[in-house]
């Protein structure tokens, strides 16, 4: 029994060798020639001022500047459940950067997830929604980066262990996740429609943080943009399981990811809000409004029939009454520490001073973006002009968080409790 158990185990691993050899093989890529960096004169001007606004809703400077860093000389790191890892220098820095780097070679990076040395690239970078954006976008990219200064500055090593570290496992990923394809217009639907889904699914990779992943780091197939934990915050699901009590509509959407709130939903905070304000900023109001038409479309906001005005005078009702039955410690905080600027007397909500019964951070099944909030408030870098809320992280303790949240949850929404809340808030506090 044992010989034959001993046999099979041989068996298997013999398999996946021969498997992962193939899937090598198969992904071998060579390396590409080296090039002397062109002059920043040899691109056209339109053409770079295009790459920022690209590079901006690509959102590259998140990633690929380290905190008090130079902007896009790498350092930043990425935890994933495999390691850290960290983002490269892609300023035109011969020894460190992309300069020796020609079009081609940035091309293959972005569709294809291969360094000019051959070298697979982590999944992290998300050339799997890359390799949708068009020649023409790549070349101004391209442009772009090729003319920002150089600067000299090598990533820190990645903190991935033997074996994952190899590269030519990245391969056997490619053969079970990656699919390369180029964007394929839908006749079926609109202008604005077409546009939105390709900034959306290529370079603005939306689903990279809003769809839930596998074991292996792969988004989940059938289950994009259904919601994810990502960095102690949560990207919540921009489909119809969305639990927001008012639908994404496409005004809402716009003026949300054109100024970072609505009085309908809340304000972007965490990593959204570098979305909305460091990344997206620039791009033309075409783009952010092709974007909320696609997502609205996504959300089904046409199709689900709501009242808003019932559903705000309702809100705006709970929230103005107070309870503190049974001495409840999380209703007693929330007078003390947020009834000044949430309560609502006018009956309108309010962006700069968020409907907490409205706000999709209230309703999301994770309550992560509410704790991150409670805890480190909103700075005047984060949220719109005028927006500035204190973080109560060195008043409050675990337990009165946990239960202003759970309060508020309560009070504010019809979604079912939150639970093991006190954990959730040691984990953010942690995190940060």
């Amino acid at each position: 029994m044992l010989k034959k158990i001993f046999t099979g185990l041989l068996l298997s691993l013999a398999l996946l060798i021969v498997a992962a050899l193939a899937a090598y093989l198969y992904y071998w890529r060579p390396a590409l020639a080296p090039i002397d960096p062109p002059a920043a004169t040899a691109f056209p001007p339109q053409v770079v001022e295009r790459g920022r606004i690209l590079a901006g809703m690509g959102n590259c400077a998140a990633c690929h500047t380290a905190k008090g860093g130079a902007e896009y000389a790498g350092g930043h790191g990425l935890a994933t459940p495999f390691g850290t890892i960290y983002a490269t220098n892609i300023t035109p820095d011969r020894q460190t950067g992309i300069g020796r780097w020609s079009q081609a070679a940035f091309q293959r990076a972005m569709r294809e997830g291969v360094g000019r040395d051959g070298a697979h690239l982590y999944p992290v970078f998300p050339y799997t929604h890359f390799n949708l954006v068009s020649d023409d976008d790549l070349a101004a990219l391209y442009a772009y980066f090729m003319t920002r200064p150089p600067v000299y500055a090598a990533a820190p090593a990645n903190s991935v262990p033997f074996p994952l570290n190899l590269r030519p496992l990245q391969a056997g990923w490619k053969l079970l996740f990656f699919k390369p394809a180029s964007y394929q217009l839908n006749p079926a639907q609109g202008l604005d429609w077409n546009r939105g889904r390709y900034l959306a699914e290529g370079l603005a990779h939306c689903a990279a943080c809003h769809t839930p992943r596998n074991a292996l780091g792969a988004e989940l197939a059938g289950s994009s943009y259904l919601g994810a934990a990502i960095d102690h915050w949560y990207a919540p699901a921009l489909t119809s399981a969305n639990t927001a009590p008012l639908p994404w509509t496409q005004d809402e959407l716009y003026a949300f990811l054109r100024t970072g709130a609505t009085s309908l939903h809340g304000v972007a905070a965490g990593p959204m809000s570098a979305v909305v304000h460091e990344g997206m900023g620039a791009s033309p109001d075409s783009d952010i409004r092709a974007l909320s038409v696609y997502f609205a479309g996504v959300a089904g906001a046409e199709q689900r029939q709501v009242d808003t005005d019932t559903v705000v005078k309702a809100g705006i009702k709970r929230s103005q009454r107070v309870s503190l039955v049974d001495n409840d410690r999380g209703a007693s905080l929330y007078v003390a520490a947020c009834a000044s600027c949430h309560s609502n007397s006018d009956g309108k909500p309010a962006a700069l001073r968020p409907e907490l019964s409205l706000n999709s951070a209230v309703s999301a099944p994770d309550p992560a973006n509410l704790i991150q909030v409670i805890l480190h408030g909103l700075s005047k870098d984060e949220a719109m002009p005028g927006v500035l809320m204190p973080g109560f992280a060195a008043s409050l303790t675990d337990n009165d968080v946990a239960q202003l949240a759970a309060y508020l949850r309560r009070s504010r929404s019809h979604q079912p409790a939150w639970t093991n809340l006190e954990a959730a808030v040691a984990r953010a506090r942690a995190g940060k």
